[in-house]
Formats: C-alpha cells, sequence, structure tokens
C-alpha cells in the first residue's frame, strides 16, 4: 500500500501505533499523521490515503463524524476505527459507514499486523480489478476511435462508462509519441495508451494546460480543437493525429489542429532518395548523410509536409530491401523500425536514428572508420561535456566543437560511451545533483541550476525518474545513511 494515515489525539498513542505499522511486514510507503478529524479529512480531499486508523473521540471532529464525512469523498479509505470504550453501539454505526475494522485500545501488534495483511490483500485485489476494468474500457475507446463501422449500440455501451465522467464535458485529444505509457484513467484524463504508433490522452478542457507543462512537458504533443461527446472522440483523434504529424516536423511541444495542416507542400524527389540508397553501399557515406541533412533543413523550411517525408521514407526502405537484399539478412528488424516515424519524439531524432543505422549498415559493408581518430575525439568531447554540463549543451555543439559530422557523431558517441548523447549528459547532470544534495546545503532550484536545467520542474522530475525518489527525498535517505 502507498499511504496510511493515523488520526489519534494522543501523540504517544500515534507514535506507538506508526511503529507498529512500520514493524508489520506489511510494505507501506508513506505513513501521515494528524490530531483531529478536521485535519484528516482536510487530507483525504487533496491526496488519495489507502488506509486510515483513527480514534473515536478528538476535539473539533470525532472519528465518527469523519467516517461520515468522508462518505461524499471520490476516494475513501480502508478505514480502522480505534477505541477506548467497548461501545457495542459504536461499532455498529461504524461498520455500516463501511469501517473495516473496529478495535480497542491499548492496541496489540498482533492486531494491527493482522488487519494491515488483511487490507493490503483487499487493495491488491481492488487495484486488479479496477486495472482490468479500465483496460477493457479503453479498448472500447480504442476499438470506437479505429472501427469504421461502429454500431449505435456500442456508442451506448461506452458512453454508459465514459461519458459522465469525462467526455461529457468539453475535452481535447491529445497524440504524442509513444513511451509506453500504459492505460491509465483519473478525474482529469484518460491515458489510453498505443493507438497506430502514437501515445493517446483524452484531457477536460479545464486540466489541459496543467498536464502540457507537467506530465508531457517534454513530449511534442498535437491538440485537437474542443470535443464533447462520445460520438466526437473518432474526429478528435483524427484532428490529434495530423497536429501530431506537425509537431513532429517542427519539434514544437505544442500544435493545436487547424485546417491548414491538410495543406500538402513539397513532393517527393525519388532521385535524392536513390541517390542515398546507392551512397550507402559505397565509401560515399558521408554524401549520403550530407543529402538527408539537406532534406532535413528544407523540412524545418516547412518546404515539405509529413505526407511528403512518410512516402520518402517508405520509397527509401522499398529500396533498400531491393537494392541490398543479401547484405540485409539478419538485419531486417533494424530498418523495419523506421516503418512508424511517429515513433520518434521528432523529426530530428528519426533523422539521427536514421543516420546512426545507416552508418551501422555501412559499417557492415565497409569497416574503414579511423579508429584511432575517433577514440581521440571521444575523448575530446568527454572532456568537454564534463566541463560544461551546466550550461545548454546539445550534440550540434559538441560534434562542431571535435570537428565531426554531426550523424556521425552520434553514432561514434554512442559506440564509444555505450549510451546516447542525451542520455549521457542526463546522466551526468543526475550524478553531479546527488553530489550537490549529499555534501552541500544548497536548495533544489539552485542545484537545479547549477546543473544545467533553469526548469526546476522539469528537472524535479527527470531527477525522480532516474532515481525512484524526489531530490528532496533522496537528501532525506542520505541523511539518515550517514548517522
Amino acid at each position: 500500500m502507498n499511504t496510511v494515515l493515523i488520526v489519534e489525539d494522543e501523540k504517544m498513542i500515534r507514535q506507538g501505533i506508526r511503529a507498529m505499522i512500520q514493524r508489520s511486514g506489511v510494505p507501506v510507503q508513506n505513513i501521515m499523521e494528524c490530531n483531529n478529524g478536521q485535519i484528516a479529512l482536510e487530507i483525504l480531499g487533496s491526496q488519495k490515503i489507502d488506509v486510515m486508523f483513527t480514534d473515536i473521540r478528538m476535539p473539533k471532529m470525532d472519528g465518527i463524524e469523519l467516517v461520515g464525512a468522508m462518505q461524499k469523498l471520490e476516494h475513501k479509505p480502508l478505514t480502522v476505527a480505534i477505541s477506548g470504550y467497548d461501545d457495542f453501539t459504536y461499532a455498529v454505526q461504524l461498520l455500516r459507514m463501511g469501517v473495516r475494522e473496529y478495535i480497542l485500545k491499548p492496541v496489540e501488534r498482533e492486531q494491527i499486523v493482522e488487519i494491515l495483511k488483511k487490507l493490503e490483500e483487499e487493495i491488491q485485489k481492488n487495484n486488479e480489478s479496477d486495472r482490468e476494468t479500465r483496460e477493457l474500457g479503453c479498448q472500447q475507446l480504442k476499438y470506437m476511435i479505429l472501427n469504421e463501422h461502429i454500431t449505435e449500440k456500442e456508442i451506448q455501451n461506452v458512453t454508459q462508462r465514459f461519458e459522465r465522467k469525462l467526455l461529457s464535458k468539453e475535452y481535447v485529444v491529445c497524440c504524442l509519441e509513444n513511451s509506453g505509457e500504459e492505460t491509465e484513467e483519473n478525474a482529469s484524463y484518460l491515458c489510453l495508451g498505443d493507438i497506430e504508433g502514437n501515445c493517446v490522452y483524452i484531457i477536460g478542457r479545464e486540466n489541459k494546460e496543467f498536464l502540457l507543462k507537467n506530465e508531457l512537458a517534454d513530449a511534442y504533443v498535437g491538440i485537437s480543437r474542443l470535443h464533447s461527446g462520445v460520438a466526437q472522440l473518432k474526429e478528435a483523434y483524427a484532428e490529434a493525429r495530423m497536429a501530431r504529424k506537425e509537431a513532429f516536423l517542427r519539434a514544437k511541444h505544442e500544435v493545436e489542429y487547424t485546417e491548414a495542416l491538410l495543406e500538402e507542400r513539397g513532393k517527393v524527389d525519388e532521385e535524392k532518395v536513390h541517390q542515398i540508397v546507392q551512397m550507402a553501399g559505397t565509401d560515399k557515406i558521408s554524401g549520403a548523410l550530407k543529402l538527408m541533412e539537406l532534406f532535413l533543413g528544407e523540412i524545418r523550411r516547412d518546404r515539405y509536409s509529413g505526407s511528403v517525408l512518410e512516402k520518402s521514407i517508405g520509397i527509401f526502405m522499398d529500396e533498400m530491401f531491393r537494392t541490398y537484399q543479401n547484405v540485409l539478412q539478419g538485419e531486417e528488424q533494424g530498418l523495419l523500425r523506421f516503418q512508424n516515424i511517429y515513433q520518434f519524439a521528432n523529426l530530428e531524432e528519426l533523422m539521427e536514428e536514421l543516420a546512426v543505422w545507416l552508418i551501422g549498415f555501412h559499417e557492415k559493408i565497409h569497416t574503414e572508420f579511423d579508429d584511432y581518430r575517433n577514440k581521440s575525439r571521444m575523448k575530446q568531447a568527454i572532456a568537454y561535456i564534463e566541463e560544461n554540463f551546466d550550461k545548454d549543451l546539445n550534440m550540434a555543439v559538441i560534434s562542431n566543437y571535435v570537428s565531426m559530422n554531426y550523424s556521425l557523431f552520434s553514432y561514434v558517441f554512442k559506440q564509444y560511451t555505450g549510451k546516447n548523447f542525451v542520455n549521457y549528459l542526463k546522466e551526468l547532470r543526475v550524478n553531479e545533483a546527488k553530489r550537490l544534495l549529499e555534501e552541500t546545503d544548497m536548495r533544489v532550484i539552485e542545484i537545479s541550476q547549477k546543473v544545467g536545467y533553469e526548469n526546476e520542474k522539469h528537472f524535479m522530475k527527470l531527477f525522480k525518474s532516474q532515481c525512484g525518489v524526489s531530490p528532496t527525498e533522496y537528501r532525506k535517505n542520505m541523511q539518515f545513511r550517514d548517522r
């Protein structure tokens, strides 16, 4: 279980129950305490509590009033009532309101252990049931989005489950790169997971800006117009998918759908695609990479639409398979990764990965790279990164510094370090942040800036994804270690 709340006006009893919970053997992530029902109700209204132990007689708001008041909340904890009086009337009243257990003081450790084990089992069963229900509901929504011939009855079934929660109000659909997010449902959004290679969210209008600036802050998001009702979901998804393609091309955090996105720009240059394919098998690989960079530049200048890129990649793959059929044996999966270009965050990432693959393919045919020179340049690059990681660094800056082609640098750097540039820099910064948290009293915002992140929220999210805990929690844990 994640969080347990102990509501008891006597400090010694609260601390005793806390100690029993900590020694129970049941994993509990967080234990909170308060001394009356009024404060407890505020806590229950602001965050999800899994289990609550509450005394009956307390000042301001007693346990019976607390249990009654919390019935209006969306998330009600599994509750254990504690009383100093063997009063059958109390017990009956509380059990009728859903209290799971009623125990008398003095509280015994064996009781706490037995109750926690029972409640943990109930929580796990509920979580599994919620997960299955959520996944079934999300599958129904996916079916609605993708199916051309949805029936009125099928729409009604989905409407009964979702329209009263989210889709009755105005919402937007957001499409972003597929990061493996599982289906998820809460009051402010639905995450449907993967649809056609995109991760799809349905977000209430009032929560749109908050989610874009927080949970989706690092993504490249296509956003539909405002819609309402299940029947408009398919149209909203189509708009978001179109806007996502533009966000991908422009490497923009947010692109909102407009009809202008439907316009075609440019046409496929099959001759240049053919040249890239032919150069890949010769010593002119740098020429192939140059043509790719020129094409990337043309897209940056808005001369091509997403459909031109899709067709160009399709022609490239077909010609590679046709021209190098024998050489590609055993390497097919690597090339097939580029079938769905929108699985990548943006065009820059796609072209980087494609260039890395192309160089690797060229390496298979021609092993003519100067190993010693590349290693020397990588040492030079790493020294520069370690001296300047607190600045606004990117791979273009480093590749220019060591006088290497951008795509070639990307490939050699990954071969040399075992990590791509972004992950290497991220790991270096997080390690320095951990050192500063352990050895200094600097504030988290100061540490964020010290290691190269101007946005404190972005830094805190990144740190937690790497370390499993927030910077503040990490510092606290290190203090415990040094005692």
